[in-house]
């Protein structure tokens, strides 16, 4: 008997990472959207802390539209009360709160194949990322914008200085209301991306 070493061995993955795949279908054309977003966490260590939650909302035309938004709280199975002056949230407060799939499972239904903003954004979807490698699936396919890089190419500032995003909303007079909470977060970055992407002309 021969044995093809060589045969592709083709994983069977749930019907939701599917789904989000076939997004990526080249033979789409649509209006551009971008989806701006921000985790809430336990800590800076994508490896050990976890997501607290995910706010996101998107942009086309040129415009934050309103009433194409997430928000979602997670179950903290880890918890760590030092960070809770930060973003406020607590592990048992008063938002209904779901599992970490779950929430996986809605980010990418709402993502789809946007263009996905963010401020330090490799941050927040490294932990995406992780969530994801839980689920044993892949990585984030989505192409990825962010907000400080963006500053840095309009100011020909070099890659490591970074900016704050209170300090660039001090800069361009953007009111920080809901700051350090995940869906006032990127609502204010997506106000910043607007003014960024205006001001490059992309």
């Amino acid at each position: 008997m021969k044995f093809n070493w060589f045969k592709k061995i083709v994983k069977d993955y749930p019907k939701f990472w599917e789904t989000y795949l076939s997004y990526f279908n080249e033979n789409q054309s649509k209006e551009k959207r971008y989806v701006v977003f921000d985790c809430e966490t336990t800590g800076l260590d994508y490896k050990s802390d976890r997501i607290l939650s995910i706010g996101a909302v998107a942009i086309q035309n040129n415009q934050i539209i309103v009433g194409d938004f997430m928000e979602v709280f997670l179950q903290q199975d880890v918890f760590k009360p030092e960070s809770v002056p930060i973003h406020g949230i607590l592990r048992e407060g008063k938002e209904e709160k779901i599992v970490e799939a779950e929430a996986v499972i809605r980010f990418l239904d709402f993502i789809k194949d946007a263009t996905l903003i963010g401020h330090h954004v490799d941050f927040d979807i490294e932990m995406i990322n992780q969530a994801l490698n839980r689920l044993d699936v892949g990585k984030l396919q989505n192409q990825a914008m962010d907000t400080d890089i963006m500053y840095q190419k309009l100011k020909y500032l070099p890659q490591e200085q970074h900016s704050s995003l209170d300090e660039l909303c001090d800069i361009y007079k953007i009111k920080k209301s809901d700051r350090h909470t995940a869906s006032g977060d990127a609502f204010i970055t997506g106000l910043l991306f607007l003014k960024l992407k205006r001001k490059l002309e992309i």
